[in-house]
């Protein structure tokens, strides 16, 4: 498995349900741009959906779905379609053609240009003005789904995500989203606090303005902090992390130019009884926060280790 499909298990959640419950899909696969979502909040609308279905007692289920994109479209926010059953959502894009429309799928089952994902309780993320993501017209938008059913019968859903849009001429500053972190991770079963540290010196100049913590269950806080050429570190944020609540926060703004030390520290306490690894499976660790920024470019493991 690449490094881009494990990342995207890892943001697979154990609890059920999370985010926005809102939105109706004909996961038709026909080329598409927005869909309608007649019970979307108002002011959002259905970029990309699926209906689904699974069996009682089952995990770890993948149901992916491709559309294409018949005009430009420029995203401002972010809000989660994930009724219970969904546990996570993430939303590539690509010149990929297929397969098109419904399909079952695999973790790997992704593209390498990132575009949103959600976990448990992911709240709406709104960009600040000026500021929006783009999708093309001839693009490819890959939904895919990790679902799972813990109860004694069967469920049924559907899953996606809401987008706000803004006019072209609005945009100021095309965004983007990388990942922060490290893959390098081994935390012992003492019951003890223990810090990874991961991150980047920056390739190329940034200016971010949300940040979106993502570990596993044995997490307990994560700190992201800043380091400009010749100045002290600053910090970015400096939170507690509840896995059942990755929420974004949208109040960081920070202009980092290139060259400056950007450092991601995760605080894990391990008493499962056996030593835990960075991997894929909830119950293994990942340490990354993903970060929307401005100017849009670079790829998804820009300031991962």
């Amino acid at each position: 498995m690449n490094q881009l499909g494990a990342l995207m298990l890892g943001v697979a959640v154990v609890a059920c349900g999370g985010g926005a419950s809102n939105g109706d899909v004909s996961g038709d696969g026909a080329d598409a741009a927005v869909v309608d979502a007649p019970d979307a909040p108002p002011g959002w609308e259905m970029l990309v959906g699926r209906s689904w279905s699974v069996p009682a007692g089952s995990s770890d289920t993948y149901k992916c779905t491709r559309i294409k994109m018949d005009h430009d479209v420029w995203i401002s926010g972010f809000r989660a379609v994930a009724p219970t059953g969904t546990h996570h959502t993430v939303v590539t894009i690509s010149s990929t053609a297929t397969p098109l429309g419904d399909y079952d799928c695999n973790v790997g089952s992704l593209d390498y240009q990132m575009l949103y994902a959600s976990g448990v309780n992911t709240d709406e993320l709104r960009f600040p003005a000026g500021v929006a993501m783009q999708v093309k017209a001839g693009q490819y938008i890959n939904l895919n789904l990790h679902l799972f059913n813990a109860t004694d019968g069967e469920i049924t859903g559907t899953s996606g995500i809401l987008i706000k849009t803004m006019d072209a001429a609005a945009v100021v500053h095309p965004a983007d989203m990388v990942f922060a972190g490290t893959m390098d991770l081994s935390v012992p079963s003492d019951g003890q606090p223990h810090d990874v540290l991961g991150g980047c010196t920056t390739p190329r100049d940034w200016n971010v303005f949300t940040l979106w913590p993502h570990m596993h269950q044995y997490a307990t806080h994560q700190k992201v902090t800043v380091t400009l050429p010749g100045q002290a570190q600053e910090s970015l944020l400096d939170i507690p992390f509840t896995f059942t609540e990755q929420r974004n926060y949208p109040d960081v703004a920070k202009a980092i130019p290139k060259g400056s030390r950007l450092d991601v520290t995760c605080t894990y306490v391990n008493n499962s009884g056996s030593t835990i690894s960075w991997g894929d499976s909830s119950t293994a660790e990942m340490c990354f926060t993903g970060m929307y920024k401005w100017p849009a470019g670079g790829t998804l493991f820009d300031c991962s280790r």
